[in-house]
């Protein structure tokens, strides 16, 4: 049951994601005027709708998006008589393009003809298409502000409270689960440390930290060190004979050092760094950049994800991840040993992750993502400026119907990419654990 709460919380999260997409488009779509006939988030067959005034917000069962339905995507021709669409035979993409215009034209009642999309300012068309890019960037400067300033990141901060008392003294380069016949004991085994036993002062200097009682333990190769124990909360002393061995050098863990040495390792509880808002903004930057990056190799990324569902390979961590795995990432989460707090630490960053993610990718400058709109109304301003500047004829609307071809490709692509995240989460899932 915890492992389906989970999913649970991160699908519907997702879901309020999409929902809050479009209604970003919608709300502006209806400040300047657009007429919508739906608000819908899923695709296929409706589950559920309600007709509020002349628009029908609904669930659909294929949980894969959304989308608003608004009038006048497509602009007739400027050669075209009024709510007539000139019908060519050009050839086979010329055809669907027409066929799209007609459809679009059809839903164009009389007195629709100053609420269409393509007669907004191409300001409004900007905002209307962002509107919905830039919620779900909010969301995920809200998400992450508050995870990392209401809860902060969980760091592991080493204390001076032992976790292991290793048995033996071995070579660097060996690794054993018993002690070989002939291996002398640690300082710490010699001088009875147990598991639990917190040292409160070396050589009477008082220690609070870990990495503190590190330095001294080091510094003091082949001398004895008194050390003062608290267990069971009394305290005492004991005599450890330290020894010299090869470690690890703190500065550089790449080379080793002959060091002193205990044998102890210690308790490394979960402790939660709340960060200022200058950091938040500092890790939203990091992480936005990182996420462009990576949006830019989205099809070396998806050959990655076709290498992992049929050849086995490995699933990259930092992969792109369909809507099954971000709610089986969700199970994991929800049945980890994490206290409830990192849970939920842990929640809000993939909610907001997911946020950004769906931001980034509506902003790509293709049709028919939000981008592609975009980049129509930016292209239109230009069209625009040089007409002014030429003393020309207002250009009118830019015809995006004429991108309708590489909208189908473009379409065809998201459709196998989300089938193919679909199937990969699910023969070969990205694990948190295990």
């Amino acid at each position: 049951m915890g492992w389906l709460a989970g999913v649970l919380i991160l699908f519907f999260g997702l879901m309020a994601s999409i929902a809050l997409h479009e209604l970003g488009h919608l709300a502006f779509a209806k400040r300047f005027g657009v007429r919508v006939t739906q608000y819908m988030v899923g695709f296929g067959p409706t589950l559920w709708s309600r007709h509020r005034g002349e628009t029908e917000y609904g669930v659909k069962w294929i949980p894969l998006g959304g989308y608003i339905r608004m009038i006048g995507m497509l602009p007739p021709r400027r050669t075209d008589a009024p709510g007539q669409v000139r019908r060519l035979s050009t050839g086979p993409w010329q055809g669907l393009i027409e066929s799209a215009r007609g459809a679009a034209l059809e839903e164009v009642r009389p007195g629709d003809e100053n609420r269409v999309f393509y007669n907004r300012a191409w300001w409004q068309k900007l905002l209307i298409m962002f509107a919905g890019p830039a919620m779900n960037l909010v969301l995920a400067v809200v998400f992450f502000a508050i995870a990392l300033m209401a809860i902060g990141t969980p760091t592991s901060a080493p204390v001076p409270t032992i976790a292991t008392v290793s048995k033996c003294v071995v070579t660097g380069d060996t690794d054993v689960k018993t002690c070989p016949a002939d291996a002398p004991p640690t300082p710490a085994a010699k001088a009875g440390l147990l598991p639990g036993d917190t040292i409160v002062a070396f050589n009477g200097q008082p220690v609070t930290e870990y990495a503190a009682l590190q330095r001294l333990i080091r510094d003091s190769a082949d001398k004895t060190a008194t050390l003062t124990l608290r267990r069971s909360g009394q305290e005492f002393t004991v005599q450890a004979p330290i020894i010299k061995s090869r470690m690890p050098d703190l500065k550089d863990p790449g080379k080793t050092v002959e060091t002193g040495f205990l044998g102890i390792s210690p308790v490394a509880p979960v402790v939660n760094d709340r960060q200022s808002p200058g950091e938040v903004a500092g890790f939203v930057g990091d992480v936005t950049v990182r996420s462009a990056t990576a949006l830019l190799r989205l099809p070396e990324k998806m050959v990655g994800v076709w290498n992992a569902a049929f050849m086995g390979a490995e699933r990259d961590l930092e992969g792109p991840v369909g809507v099954v795995g971000v709610g089986r990432i969700g199970g994991d989460i929800a049945t980890s040993e994490q206290p409830a707090k990192q849970k939920i630490y842990f929640f809000l960053m993939m909610v907001a992750s997911v946020n950004l993610a769906i931001g980034l990718f509506n902003l790509v400058p293709l049709l028919p993502l939000d981008g592609g709109h975009m980049a129509g109304a930016i292209l239109e301003a230009i069209k625009k400026f040089l007409a002014r500047l030429r003393g020309r004829p207002d250009p009118g609307p830019v015809d995006v119907a004429k991108a309708l071809p590489v909208t189908y490709v473009m379409a065809m692509f998201l459709i196998v990419m989300g089938g193919l995240l679909i199937y990969a989460d699910i023969i070969n899932p990205i694990r948190l654990s295990g």
